[in-house]
């Protein structure tokens, strides 16, 4: 790990709520399914519970225990028994995950701090790439649909089985991109799996990008604010990446 970023050559990016907002997409597919489904329920609270994942089943999908649709399926179901909807059998499931699916996909849209944030890295010449817990040629079409096709996917749950915080992942992402893993930092928004993993998994920099509304935060002041502390360092937009990186 750095206490600086002198020593930084590469920059790994997570995907949902990072470079994509996702939160946006989630709210959009929840907010329309719910018309036929849950009219009555709060589109917020509905996010809110949907992000929640109480049981865990999306960190039971990136361990490799279930298949995505099945994780998405318990959630559905999790959610409409939270808010009074009918219990989706399999058939069921498939006409609603066909709505949610074109609805979701509706709403992707890229951060408006993700183009500049690449704009910088490239024109200091430092390569990057995509690490994420989500399937490969999923995150193509979703970073092609946001504008962001100039980010390569490196690394998806299904390369390997397995997702963040796996140390596995990170490894193989850094080979991908080209450098050892001290030379590489990690950019996401969800603390324990992104930047904190990213460095227990020996990167040298582990930048948490704190977005509003993140699946789990710093609660013990690990990172340090703007400037990296024991590897780790918080950032309020992509557009601070730049100074912590020295490229500004």
């Amino acid at each position: 790990m750095v206490t600086d970023a002198s020593s930084i050559r590469g920059v790994l990016f997570d995907v949902d709520d990072t470079l994509v907002d996702t939160r946006g997409a989630f709210r959009h597919a929840l907010a329309s399914v719910a018309v036929d489904y849950l009219d009555d329920a709060d589109h917020d609270e509905l996010l809110s519970a949907w992000r929640a994942d109480a049981n865990g089943w999306y960190r039971a999908h990136t361990r490799g225990e279930m298949s995505h649709k099945e994780q998405r399926h318990r959630r559905a179901n999790d959610l409409h028994e939270l808010f009074g909807g009918p219990y989706l059998d399999p058939e069921a499931y498939e006409v609603w995950d066909e709505s949610f699916e074109r609805y979701f996909r509706e709403g992707w849209a890229p951060h408006p701090d993700a183009a500049g944030a690449l704009d910088a890295l490239d024109a200091a010449g430092i390569p990057y790439g995509g690490l994420s817990n989500a399937a490969h040629d999923y995150q193509v079409l979703k970073l092609a649909a946001c504008g962001l096709s100039r980010v390569p996917m490196l690394v998806g749950v299904d390369e390997l089985g397995v997702g963040k915080p796996d140390p596995r992942v990170f490894a193989l992402a850094c080979d991908r991109l080209g450098f050892a893993p001290d030379e590489v930092a990690y950019v996401g928004d969800e603390f324990d799996v992104d930047p904190l993993a990213a460095v227990r998994a020996g990167l040298g920099l582990g930048v948490w990008i704190e977005r509003a509304g993140a699946h789990s935060r710093d609660v013990d002041g690990l990172a340090g604010d703007g400037v990296p502390r024991d590897g780790l360092v918080r950032i309020g937009s992509l557009g601070d990446l730049d100074g912590v990186l020295g490229i500004r």
